[in-house]
Formats: C-alpha cells, structure tokens, sequence
C-alpha cells in the first residue's frame, strides 16, 4: 500500500479555488448525504460540534468513497493530544483554531511531525497506516500532512505575519465570528469593520504567499472574497441549510 496524496494541500499549492462546506452534523450519513455535491472539501468540526475522534473517523470511513471530496478537520483546541488521535485515525489536513501567536502556530505544526522534527507520538498499528501496511509511513507522514492556521482574534491579526512565516503553516483561514466579537461586534459580521478587517487580512495573507480562506454564508461576500484572492472558501453549513431549509418549509405550509 502506499501513503495517500492529499489533494487538498495539493491544491493550496497551485492556487487552485477550492469550495467547500461546514459539516457540523457530526455523522458519517450526513456527511455521506453532502460528500455527492460537488464541494471540494467538507470541514468536519469538532469545535462547535458534538464530533469527535470516533464520529470523525467514521465520517473520514464515509468520505473515502468520494475521492474528489477532500475532508479537513478541525479539533477542538490547538492540542497536540488531540491532534495526534485525529491523525492516527487519518485526517491529512487539519484546521487549528484560535491560533494567536507564532509559537501557538509552531505548536500545531509540532503536533503533526514525528521527532525529531516534532512532537507526534509514534504508533505502528493505526488507520492512518493502514495499520503498518504502509511502508516507512512514520518518515513520509508529514509530506502529505496540511496545516491551515485559523486567526480569529485582534492578537492574531497583530501576528498574523510571524503566524504566515512558520515553516510547516500551508495556510491561513480568517474567523470571521470569534474575530467580530474580538472586534467588539459580536454578531455582526456585516459590520463596516469586520468587513474592512477580514478582507484587510486576506490580502496581507496573500502577500506572505500564503493560501487564504474564510468561512462565510454571505454569497455575495463569498464572491468577494474570491476576487481578493482566496484559495478556499466554505459558502455555508449542512446544520444551516437544514435548519434554514426546515424554516422555510414550514413556513410554506403554514401561512396564516
């Protein structure tokens, strides 16, 4: 057997747009129901989700069928123990939260690299080595590893060039709810400032030769973002468009 190639990182490196979803619903049937429509990536949350290591793993078991679907993981914390059990179950790319600092950002990169480079705990038998099937899987692991950095906060912007430079860091993905209520505008995600800082942040991004992405449901912010050059972007959340989709069935058959 041999090591898998991660398309996504793949893809940051070519500058090529990569469209993707939230999936927050934190099973492998829901994740399965979105994989076939025609996103590039699916950001499986553990943050503010109830996922975890087992409902990630089988999320991943789920996506395998979809090869042009490439999944990115984002943990809880920017901790090395949890980072390390997602790897071990598979994860390629992850997406560190909350990251305010060029050591926080070192750390997360730490927890992808066995030593001496790093920090990963060695494992001979996990599902990311197709439990040791692979061939020197330990010395090739980190080529096919991804790094996006998320910056959400007024200290992480203050850094956000010392985060861009840390070898290891593939890219930066700018937070636009925890970063507006930083802000003090909680909530407001259209507001003139976070607006003006989150597109402020995807240039300076850009001119680090870094890959920039967002988060946003606002299509037309969507566009705008990609015209400022973003290489992946995720338009929505399944969570929001059942919620919102439920809403206006509803509505539909009880007018008054």
């Amino acid at each position: 057997m041999i090591l898998p190639a991660n398309r996504f990182k793949r893809a940051l490196r070519d500058q090529r747009q990569q469209i993707g979803l939230w999936a927050t619903l934190s099973t492998a049937f829901a994740a399965e129901a979105v994989a076939g429509a025609g996103f590039d990536w699916l950001l499986l949350d553990t943050e503010h989700s109830p996922g975890d290591v087992l409902t990630v793993m089988g999320q991943l078991q789920a996506l395998s069928g979809f090869p042009e679907v490439a999944p990115v993981v984002r943990p809880a914390s920017n901790d090395p123990v949890l980072i390390k059990r997602f790897l071990d179950v598979g994860t390629q790319s992850l997406l560190i939260p909350y990251v305010q600092s060029p050591e926080e950002a070192a750390q997360a990169v730490a927890a992808v690299r066995y030593p001496p480079g790093g920090i990963r705990g060695v494992s001979a038998l996990t599902r990311a080595s197709q439990f040791g099937r692979i061939p020197g899987y330990a010395q090739k692991a980190a080529d096919e590893i991804c790094v996006v950095i998320q910056i959400e906060t007024q200290a992480g912007l203050d850094a956000l060039e010392a985060i861009a430079m840390v070898d290891g860091v593939d890219g930066i993905f700018v937070g636009p709810g925890d970063l507006a209520a930083s802000l003090g505008h909680i909530g407001a995600l259209d507001h003139p400032v976070v607006v003006d800082k989150v597109k402020d942040a995807i240039r300076r991004i850009l001119a680090c030769r870094k890959p920039a992405g967002i988060l946003t449901g606002d299509p037309a912010f969507a566009d705008a973002c990609i015209a400022l050059g973003t290489s992946f972007i995720a338009v929505g959340t399944d969570v929001g468009l059942l919620a919102r989709g439920a809403d206006a069935l509803a509505r539909r058959f009880r007018q008054e």
